[in-house]
């Protein structure tokens, strides 16, 4: 099972932390917070200790979503969307290890084809890098005799510190049907989208609260264009040279301490 848990900041608290903007655009009215739910464990949620050091140095009393990643949900969303159409490029039996494999330790030959296995394995990668410390999450897709699946895989970077504890094991595999990993990242798409109509009709009716301001018809504008990015990532079909892939990916794992 995975689903894409999401709340968006009330409109007039909105700007009070983080980037201030004088006239708010789509992005950033997406304001909120977020995690992933993936086979009963919640990936960037954090510990009841962590969570409590956080509101000690922001200076802010406890909520409910404390515990999740505070940010603007569109990043989340257009990063799920950049990483779908390579999510859902089955990969080849023989290429299943390497997708599977861990990227420390290897040394990047300055060769074309190490170049593409390098990307193609990146492609695969959801970018947390924003985040204190989230985890490396990557997901790639088995069709075979057993069935049709994306495997979800994460690993924790340690916080030399020991400040910044998540509640999900440090490293951690799930697989999920295909047809699932699809329908979680659309029930996303369509809810950030109605939500942030909810947004503009509010705007439109109301206007915005004291101290946002807004530019209401290039927001609208926005969010018809967005509204199509789902449909445009589904299309898309990465252009794999599986033979450059295929020498880079041993180049790679050749290279890598754990394998010698």
């Amino acid at each position: 099972m995975i689903r894409f848990r999401f709340g968006l900041t009330p409109l007039d608290r909105v700007g009070q932390c983080g980037d201030q903007y004088r006239t708010l655009p789509w992005f950033a009215l997406t304001e909120g917070w977020y995690y992933i739910d993936v086979g009963g464990h919640d990936l960037l949620r954090v510990s009841e200790r962590t969570a409590e050091l956080l509101r000690t140095q922001a200076g802010h009393r406890a909520a409910a979503h404390d515990c999740y990643v505070e940010y603007y949900v569109a990043r989340l969303w257009e990063d799920m969307l950049t990483l779908l159409p390579s999510a859902l490029e089955p990969v080849p039996s023989d290429l299943i290890d390497f997708a599977g494999s861990e990227s420390t330790g290897w040394s990047l030959a300055d060769t074309r084809e190490v170049d593409a296995a390098s990307t193609w394995y990146g492609d695969r990668t959801l970018d947390t890098g924003y985040l204190w410390f989230g985890p490396h999450v990557r997901c790639w897709r088995t069709v075979d005799g057993g069935g049709d699946s994306v495997t979800i895989a994460w690993h924790y970077p340690p916080d030399p510190e020991s400040e910044i504890e998540f509640t999900a094991p440090p490293t951690g595999r799930v697989n999920v049907p295909t047809d699932e990993f699809r329908t979680a990242v659309i029930e996303f798409d369509r809810t950030l989208l109605a939500a942030m109509n909810e947004r503009l009709r509010e705007f439109e009716l109301l206007g915005p609260p004291a101290g946002i301001e807004i530019d209401l018809p290039l927001l609208q504008q926005e969010q018809q264009d967005r509204a199509n990015w789902l449909a445009q990532a589904l299309e898309r079909r990465p252009d794999t040279d599986w033979a450059a892939v295929r020498i880079g990916a041993r180049a790679l794992r050749q290279s890598s301490p754990a394998v010698r």
